[in-house]
């Protein structure tokens, strides 16, 4: 029963993602993702929480495949909001560059 609830929920969270990033502009995505990251690591908690269950094989295969793509969610998240952040800390400072020039 717990893993139906959690596969419902990841669908759930896919569809809604998916709905709203497709209706806002791209300057918005970054909040939006951070907000998906975070149920996504609720999602990875929840199934590293039931690995500890025990069920069966099938049960375990959609576990570890639930947190597999979770994980993988979350470090290309964080990935993706890194190198976007490198990008404006570096046009800060080449515009603070440019002022101490003139």
């Amino acid at each position: 029963m717990q893993m139906i609830v959690i596969l419902v929920f990841a669908a759930v969270c896919a569809v809604l993602g998916y709905r709203v990033i497709s209706a806002v502009p791209p300057l918005l995505h970054t909040p939006l993702m951070s907000g998906m990251n975070a149920l996504s690591g609720i999602t990875l908690l929840a199934a590293l929480a039931l690995l500890g269950s025990e069920q069966g094989a099938a049960a375990r295969a959609l576990t570890v495949a639930a947190g597999v793509l979770a994980a993988t969610n979350v470090v290309g998240g964080f990935w993706v909001t890194e190198r976007m952040l490198r990008m404006f800390k570096h046009s800060r400072r080449t515009g603070a560059e440019d002022n101490a020039h003139d």
